[in-house]
Parts: C-alpha cells; structure tokens; sequence
C-alpha cells in the first residue's frame, strides 16, 4: 500500500465516527490518493480488519452518493457493493471481505442482504461483447457461512447455526471443524451448553477437531464447573498430537483460576507464550481477574506480586487491583500501590519512560477517594484529592461534593477552600450545597465578610433568597457572660452587630 493511502487509512481510522457529513467529505476530497477500485478494497479490507465497520460503511456510502466517482460502483453495504460496470462488479474475495467485516460486527440483516445480492443478476444491463453467456451471480460459501455464524455468536441466535447446517448440507459439502467450532460458540453463547457437547461429539468422530472447538469445550466445563474435565479434554487433545492455541491455554488458566487453583494456572503461561501475539501482561491481567471474579482476592494479589518479576503492570493491571484492595477492606495495600503509582508519575520525564510507568488516571483517583471515605481516613483523603487537583483532573460535584462536605464535618475544612479556590481559577460556580457549607464554616469562624463573599457571589437565587431570609438569635451565654435575646430582622445588619451568630442555629435555618 501506498504512503499515502496508509496515512489516509490512518486518519479515517481514528476521526470521530460521529463527525458531521459535511466533515467527512471534507476528509475525502483532501485525501492525497487516486479513487480506484483496488484503492478502495483494499482501505475497506484494512478498516475491516480494525473492526471499524462504521466506517467502511460510510465509506462506501459516500462513494455512491458522488457524481464524481461514478465509475467506481461501490455500493452501500447492505447491497453489497454492486457496480454497474462489469469490470467493478465484486468478486467472491469482495464479498469474503464485506462477509467477514458484517459476521464480526454482528449485522445479520445485512449479512442476509449480502447472500442475496450474491444471488441476483445485476440490476443493469452490461455490454459483454462476445461473453454474452457471463452471469456475476454467486453462491455463497463456506467463508460466507462462517461469517453468519459470527453475527450469530454476537447476536445469540442459535435458530441462525442449524439453518447455516442445513445451506451447507444442501450444497453437498461438509461443515469443516472450524465450521463445527463456531456453531459449537453459538451454543455456548445461548447456554445450549448440552448442544456444545454433542456437537463435539459428532466433530470428533467426523474429522480431526481444532484448537477452536477445544477452545469452546474448555470454556462450556467451566461455565459448568467441572475444572476437572478441562484439564482433561486438553490432555486429550495433546495426546491426539492437536496443536493449541494462546487462546486455549489463556482460558484453561482462567478457568483453574476461578477454581483456586492459581499454582496450576501459572503452569499454563509458557504455553500461552509460544502462541501469544499480546503483551505478557495481558495474559496475567486476565489470570488476576478470574481471581477476582471467583471472590479470591488472595490468590489475585499473588499473582499480581509474582508478575513484577516477568513484566511490568499497566495502568489497567493496577486499576484492577486497587479497586480489589479497596473492595476487600485492604486500605493499606490500595494506600501503598497509589503511592508506588505516584512514584512512578514523578520519575515520568520523556515519553519513552512514559511506557516504563504506570501514571494514574481518573478511575485511579476517584477509587481512592471512595476507599478513604469507606474507611473515614480523612487525612488521605485530603492528599489524594489535593493530588488530583495536580494532575488536572477536575472536581466533579456529582462524584465529590459528598466526600467533601463529609470530609468538612469530620474536621477537614481545608478540603473546602481547597475546592472552592479551585473552582474560582476555573471559572465555575460553586454548587450551593458547598457555599451553604463555605457561609457556616465561615460564620462559625467569625469571619463575617468571607461568609457573605461566599454567597454574594453565588448565582443561586434560592441560595440568596434563603439566607438574607434568615433570622438570628442570640443564645444565652453561661456564667461567665450573660447576653440578651435579640432577633435581628436581616443578615446584613447581622454583621454589623459586635456578636457572633450562633453557628448551629444558622446550620438548622438553612438545611
């Protein structure tokens, strides 16, 4: 492929899939490629490929809509990309292509559009010269079926997998294992774990089964709970001298996982390794929430302690086992692991070491604080937000006005000058459930202009309504000093009195 095709590729992968017609467009006039059919496949095989088949849709639908690019037929694809000329009318590979892309993203309509087409003659006459016997019609095939057991998977339809048996009987042929296997995956997809194993069954006396179907069979024993037998069917397996797969061995370790048998799952990753094409760190990632899953946070702690010495965590890895940490009671793991997360964000300096290091994110702060909270640990509380104020994540008042103003009835009311300084350098207004809490804070420590700053400013007019409303009362003193009632008709000329409000009455009138 081209230079230019691949950045062009590159930038229609990654734009917002939701960007305005007019934008796209835009996109594909300034695009540094000559419009052919070879062109187009192969950008559509690509995209296919990465999954994007939102944008191979628009794509395709673009083209069609164009004047300009009336030579190159390539239809929407719930038509299957027909052309008008003979010469652009797709080919078995084409419809592989559109098949595939259709059967991973799960659209059966259109699937079924794809079949169809196949069957139909052209919509328009072609001008064949001497091939006037030529017929662009086309039967479906195994790949095609393959891609309805996909969408079939996705959808969990298992009516879809025996009418797919039923077109391949009817054309002669045998289902191949691979075929077999993605029936076998529409089963287990819809619970039909009996029909998994007796399509098994059928498989093995039929032909040589895959890594696919041991792959299926693995997952339905231990949906089932029988770990036992998993170990078995792939003993088996490799006594049938049947090569597996990464994903085979990845999910009998998950399996063993959940059944607490970590030590044994372990022994499954130097076989991962000779297949895996994923980071190592996924594979134990993945070990770590079967762990999890199964309510063992002991044995996932183990292996997330084992891992530093094959590989390093990522950020999703310690996301996982924070939240772990913080579910299980164990603050003062979740405590250290944000600390070595802190620590790894500090010696970030180029973005090569930026890969070395796990920097925490929203999701990292926020399980923090709720764990603080949890456990009322308010003075880490108050590091942990400070910190994430640092690292620019902004106060969210849906997530963290209860924490704070929790936090400032425990005694932690830096936590809100903290906040309220800074929502003022970002320009937002506070939320009145916080400046209530700003004005008795503030009046309780007689500092009377911050209190009313504190609400003058506010665009609440409820808020203001309900505080120049409000009417204060001295409380009796004891001993050491007597003061007399006095009901004060505003809050204004309240400030101007020599007396202190009394803190608790103010608190009742405002709640």
């Amino acid at each position: 492929m081209a230079r230019g095709e691949v950045v062009y590729v590159d930038s229609l992968n990654g734009a917002d899939i939701d960007m305005p017609e007019w934008m796209f467009s835009k996109m594909m006039r300034s695009a540094q490629i000559r419009f052919s059919d070879h062109a187009m496949l192969r950008i559509i095989q690509i995209l296919g490929k990465l999954g994007n088949w939102r944008r191979v849709l628009q794509l395709i639908e673009w083209l069609q809509l164009r004047d300009r690019f009336k030579s190159y037929k390539i239809r929407n694809i719930q038509t299957t990309a027909l052309a008008q000329q003979m010469s652009t009318y797709p080919d078995l590979v084409a419809y592989h292509c559109i098949a595939v892309t259709l059967g991973q993203a799960g659209h059966m309509k259109e699937l079924f559009d794809v079949i169809d087409s196949m069957r139909s003659p052209p919509t328009k006459k072609f001008k064949t010269g001497i091939i006037e016997k030529w017929d662009p019609r086309l039967e479906p095939d195994v790949i095609v079926y393959n891609a309805v057991l996909n969408a079939c998977v996705q959808r969990k339809q298992w009516e879809g997998a025996f009418w797919v048996l039923q077109k391949i009987k009817e054309q002669g042929q045998q289902p191949s294992s691979t075929t077999y296997g993605l029936v076998m995956e529409v089963m287990f997809a819809c619970g039909k774990y009996n029909l998994v194993h007796d399509f098994f069954n059928k498989v093995t006396k039929s032909s040589i089964p895959n890594a696919l179907t041991y792959k299926v069979v693995v997952n339905t024993l231990w949906k089932e709970g029988k770990t036992d037998e998993a170990i078995s069917v792939v003993e088996s397996m490799e006594r049938r001298g049947i090569i597996g797969s990464a994903a085979l061995y990845y999910d009998l370790a998950r399996c063993l996982c959940s059944a607490g048998r970590c030590q044994e799952a372990l022994t499954q990753i130097d076989k991962i390794c000779k297949f895996a094409n994923k980071p190592l760190v996924v594979t134990y990632t993945g070990l770590i929430q079967a762990c999890l899953d199964a309510g063992n946070i002991q044995n996932g702690a183990y292996i997330f302690n084992l891992m530093h010495k094959f590989c390093s965590p990522n950020l999703i890895t310690c996301n996982i086992m924070l939240k772990a940490y913080t579910e299980h009671a164990m603050f003062e793991e979740a405590k250290g692991l944000f600390q070595k997360m802190l620590e790894d964000a500090n010696r970030v300096c180029n973005q090569a070491n930026y890969k070395d290091r796990v920097v925490p994110d929203f999701y990292t702060f926020n399980t923090m604080l709720d764990s603080c909270v949890r456990q009322q640990q308010w003075d880490d509380l108050e590091l942990v937000y400070e910190q994430m104020l640092q690292y620019g994540f902004p106060f969210n008042a849906q997530r963290h006005l209860r924490m704070i103003m929790e936090a400032s009835r425990a005694g932690k009311r830096e936590l809100l000058e903290t906040t309220w300084k800074h929502l003022a350098r970002a320009g937002q207004t506070p939320p009145p459930l916080l400046a209530k809490e700003m004005f008795c804070v503030k009046l309780e420590q007689g500092d009377h202009a911050s209190a009313l700053s504190s609400i003058s400013s506010h665009h609440s007019s409820e808020l203001q309504e309900r505080i120049r409303g409000l009417g204060f009362k001295e409380a009796n003193a004891s001993s050491s000093e007597s003061r007399s009632k006095k009901p004060m008709s505003s809050f204004s000329a309240k400030l101007t009195h020599d007396s202190t409000p009394s803190p608790s009455l103010v608190s009742a009138n405002i709640a």
